[in-house]
């Protein structure tokens, strides 16, 4: 287990899967709206189907030894898939997140997401740490976090020396 500021982040077990499934849906079900019932049921039978086999890759986020969110990264192209960061409502906007997010991406060279449209406390963060968007759906948008590359350059200063 890791400390991480005010919270740790614990490797998910089989007695995680129902409130892994339930923020799953929520995550989901929370910016997709108007949903007919045929499409939510499809939902809820892809994520009983894969939340099950990702628990491996899950982490709990726990804050005084409660569990309030989950985290999944899986390894993607050239770096990793933010697929899933969940907090509980009473969790969100004190920072957790963001702090999740500067540890992922200071770690990374390359970050990747979804995030829905109608989710604009989430773009905006996204934004702000540097990800840029790659493409758009109707409801979502991929967006990409690359580290800048700092490419040395001699200044017309230093170049005075040179005949």
């Amino acid at each position: 287990m890791k400390k991480k500021n005010n919270y740790q982040l614990k490797r998910a077990t089989k007695e995680d899967l129902k409130q892994l499934m339930s923020y799953k849906l929520a995550s989901i079900l929370d910016y997709a709206k108007d949903l007919p019932k045929e499409e939510i049921e499809k939902i809820t039978n892809y994520v009983k189907t894969t939340v099950p086999k990702q628990i491996n890759d899950y982490k709990m986020i726990i804050i005084n030894n409660q569990k309030v969110g989950c985290l999944l990264l899986e390894k993607y192209k050239d770096g990793l898939l933010l697929d899933e960061i969940y907090l509980d409502k009473n969790y969100q906007r004190k920072g957790i997140g963001t702090n999740l997010l500067t540890e992922i991406i200071n770690q990374n060279s390359k970050v990747y997401l979804w995030v829905y449209k109608e989710n604009i406390p989430a773009f905006n963060l996204y934004q702000k740490l540097g990800f840029k968007i790659k493409e758009s759906t109707e409801t979502r948008y991929f967006m990409e976090y690359e580290k800048s590359k700092v490419i040395n350059k001699i200044s017309i200063n230093d170049s005075k020396n040179i005949v």
